[in-house]
């Protein structure tokens, strides 16, 4: 894909709202088994078919009313809350101060409009994308008050993640969750091209059931996602010729073993090493900038030679495993989330897949039909 094309996507402006919608829910069985996943397979037109047909087997329920949820879910011992709505995305921002959502990774407008299509012809939002925001104190009292209740869903799933879900339709707490969300701004955590995809969809089809878009809100203090890096493989590339780069923009290079190399990993230095060679790299950034920002702006470009692919891996056996003659690995440090958050609000983008927030629900759990309106 042509990343000459990469573009920010528009912003929605505030309020940031978060509507209730009537819940489309796998049974439990049903989630996370890759069988399930023929639900929303080609043809897309037969999926609202596909659907009727699962709900009367007993395999899909349609929620009568309209909530917005509170997901739990736990996965590897790391337990995850996000509020579940339908994101309010019907009006653009008039300007920096205003904008709801920021986005911290470029899309591709060809694979926007691809999704943007598909969920056209499926008639659903599958899955929510994912935000993170610090919520304020009202927004975490209602929280916490409907976790004191009984969840009308626990069950663990086919990949072994639990889930608990409540439904809240209390006219009170939806209007609490109002007014304490309406000022909020929420950064993309998963979900780029699938927000993208939304606007397009609400553009061609503005004031119905696009104006909104399935969203999931994490409060990044409460239960955050994890942040954690994502390492790259630099084909064509030697570790002279990273040591060239380093020297032309400024940054220490030092020859180290392995042990000293992983151990030096952090916000301004990044290990390498071609499978026989390690060494450290010490960059020199000023506060507002990442390390994946400096990799990809300046020492990449300023290599003698290559690279002639670049892979990501988000583990560092992974990423040595596929390192290959010719090649070097290059081991990044997990960027901050309220770096990566400072960087969207100063409109900058990320370089690709810089940022891996973990874990990620199962889809399945919740589901929203375009039908609904």
């Amino acid at each position: 894909m042509d990343t000459g094309a990469v573009v920010i996507p528009p912003y929605v402006g505030r309020p940031l709202r978060l509507a209730p919608f009537r819940g489309l829910r796998l049974t439990p069985r049903r989630v996370g088994d890759p069988a399930s996943g023929r639900l929303f397979a080609r043809p897309y037109r037969a999926v609202p078919g596909r659907l009727a047909q699962w709900q009367e087997r007993g395999q899909l329920r349609h929620d009568g009313e309209p909530a917005v949820y509170l997901h739990e879910y736990t996965a590897a011992g790391l337990t995850v809350r996000g509020l579940v709505g339908a994101l309010d995305i019907s009006h653009r921002a008039s300007g920096p101060e205003d904008r709801a959502v920021l986005p911290h990774e470029g899309i591709h407008p060809v694979q926007a409009d691809e999704l943007a299509d598909r969920m056209t012809e499926l008639a659903l939002n599958p899955a929510p994308i994912l935000l993170v925001h610090r919520a304020p104190a009202s927004v975490r009292a209602v929280v916490h008050q409907v976790l004191a209740t009984e969840p009308e869903d626990d069950f663990v799933d086919r990949n072994e993640q639990r889930h608990r879900v409540w439904a809240i339709r209390d006219p009170d707490l939806l209007a609490t969750l109002d007014d304490g969300l309406a000022t909020s701004q929420a950064l993309i955590a998963d979900g780029h091209h699938r927000y993208a995809a939304y606007l397009r969809m609400q553009r061609r089809h503005p004031g119905g059931a696009n104006d909104r878009g399935l969203a999931m809100l994490v409060d990044q203090e409460d239960t955050p996602l994890f942040l954690g890096p994502i390492h790259r493989v630099l084909t064509g590339v030697g570790l002279d010729d990273l040591a060239a780069a380093a020297e032309v923009v400024g940054a220490g290079f030092d020859v180290v073993d392995r042990t000293a190399a992983v151990h030096a990993l952090g916000p301004t230095t990044l290990a390498a090493t071609d499978g026989r060679r390690w060494a450290v790299l010490k960059l020199h950034l000023p506060e507002e900038r990442a390390a994946v920002e400096q990799l990809h702006e300046d020492l990449v470009p300023a290599l003698p030679r290559g690279p002639q692919r670049i892979e990501y891996h988000h583990s560092v056996e992974t990423t040595l495993d596929r390192l290959r003659r010719d090649s070097i690995a290059v081991l990044m440090p997990a960027p901050d989330v309220d770096l990566v958050h400072q960087i969207a609000a100063d409109d900058r983008l990320l370089p690709e897949k810089a940022t891996s927030f973990q874990p990620k629900p199962s889809v399945g759990v919740l589901i929203r039909s375009l039908r609904d309106g």
